[in-house]
């Protein structure tokens, strides 16, 4: 008779031979003797269109490893802290397939995912079937909690997840960001949209949940020409869309490479707005770079800065001394991913402290769920009344600014020109027009 061996037991089963043959091969090690060995998993876009949101991710593990040489006292006993990285190549279905291979070859006990849905959404998955534990973040919390549910246009059929959890701001915050910004400007509130057929596009433009509804009661015109595939390579049907209809605000959400191409075209085309606001694009420095004095003035979300008035919990660095040590470190400006996958290991690490067992997958579930932490990147809460009760047991906001891309002189610099729901946070100038 053929046993079925459930996922619960099969880890199990995983784990104990993992540390058994740690223990065993490294006998010469004083720290592994006992095999007292916690693994954790992190999955990033390294390579692909998505690359930039991982540019940081050498230098970030680096600082990690270096602040767990000595390993981490957990429920008594101190555990050396093995991390095991995978490339998801910006692709979600080898997303998936690297989930697989850390729980089911590389026997880890916690997965950390951050980069778009593209990426967090298919991880998150993986680890709620197989009952591995899993910290996400860098995504809107709706494209995270709200598009993984079986049937994400029935409200009623939402059901909390138990090995998942989300932390980053929501669309109802970019939202009152990028409209705060647009109402320092004097425009004629005719908007275009650039949303692709992806998890934040979709998002983004839903018509219950997105920006049609907010951006209508708040008397905004908004124009989408539908959605588009990702790296493509013509967007005359769009600038044609935004000229018929004057839009002289352009906001989406769109990634590096396609942004470079519209704004380009936009340029040669005599798209003329005065002001751009675009997500997920416009949060790096080289993107910006890269188009030139064309750049000057584009704003963007802005969910962490050297300024933001914040410390590690882990190693107790402020954000200006991490991003100038990034600065330091590699010879390039800072980039936000920089702030939010440093504070992974923070929540992580303060699970696992608070589980005592790392081993027990319920337990470091239980302890995620529980954290209330002052982290890099501000506070994480799960619970909190920020938070749709719907959504609360998975899902903690962090707060959310706006700000423009300054050039001055060879080098664009962000200024922070919004900061309505985040005052702690401190503003920079105030919103300019498009020259």
């Amino acid at each position: 008779m053929t046993r079925i061996i459930s996922p619960l037991s099969r880890r199990r089963f995983l784990q104990a031979a993992g540390s058994a043959a740690l223990a065993g091969s490294s006998l010469s090690a004083p720290a592994l003797a006992a095999g007292k060995v916690v693994k954790i998993g992190y999955v990033s876009p390294k390579s692909g269109p998505l690359a930039a949101f991982a540019e940081a991710d050498d230098f970030v593990l680096a600082e990690f490893r270096k602040a767990v040489k000595d390993g981490v006292k957990i429920g008594g006993n101190v555990y050396q802290v093995e991390l095991v990285t995978k490339d998801s190549q910006s692709n979600p279905n080898r997303a998936a397939e690297v989930t697989k291979e850390l729980i089911t070859r590389d026997n880890v006990g916690l997965v950390l995912v951050g980069a778009t849905p593209e990426t967090n959404n298919p991880v998150a998955t993986q680890c709620e079937i197989e009952q591995i534990p899993c910290i996400s973040t860098v995504a809107p919390w709706q494209t995270n909690f709200i598009a993984r549910q079986a049937k994400p246009g029935d409200p009623a059929s939402w059901k909390p997840f138990e090995y998942t959890f989300h932390y980053f701001w929501g669309l109802e915050d970019v939202i009152g960001v990028f409209t705060g910004m647009w109402k320092q400007v004097a425009t004629n509130k005719s908007v275009g949209a650039l949303f692709p057929n992806d998890g934040d596009g979709n998002a983004w433009g839903d018509k219950v949940v997105g920006f049609p509804p907010v951006l209508a009661k708040e008397g905004f015109k908004l124009t989408d020409p539908g959605r588009f595939q990702n790296l493509t390579d013509d967007f005359s049907a769009q600038i044609a869309a935004f000229r018929g209809a004057d839009a002289e605000i352009v906001t989406g959400v769109v990634i590096p490479p396609d942004f470079t191409t519209f704004w380009n075209q936009a340029q040669q085309k005599g798209l003329k707005p005065k002001v751009v606001s675009v997500a997920k694009a416009l949060l790096f420095p080289v993107t910006v770079q890269a188009l030139g004095k064309n750049g000057h003035n584009i704003s963007t979300e802005v969910w962490w800065t050297p300024s933001h008035p914040y410390k590690s919990s882990l190693t107790g660095i402020s954000a200006a001394d991490l991003a100038k040590g990034y600065e330091q470190a590699t010879g390039k400006q800072w980039t936000q991913p920089i702030g939010f996958v440093h504070s992974l290991f923070e929540v992580a690490v303060d699970s696992l402290k608070r589980a005592a067992d790392p081993s027990d997958g319920a337990a470091v579930a239980k302890a995620i769920g529980a954290t209330k932490l002052e982290t890099i990147v501000g506070p994480v809460a799960f619970g909190a009344a920020n938070v749709p009760p719907f959504a609360a047991k998975n899902i903690a906001k962090t707060p959310l600014v706006g700000g423009q891309w300054r050039l001055a002189g060879d080098k664009y610099s962000m200024v922070i020109t919004e900061n309505g729901a985040a005052p702690q946070i401190p503003l920079g100038g105030a919103m300019q027009a498009l020259a």
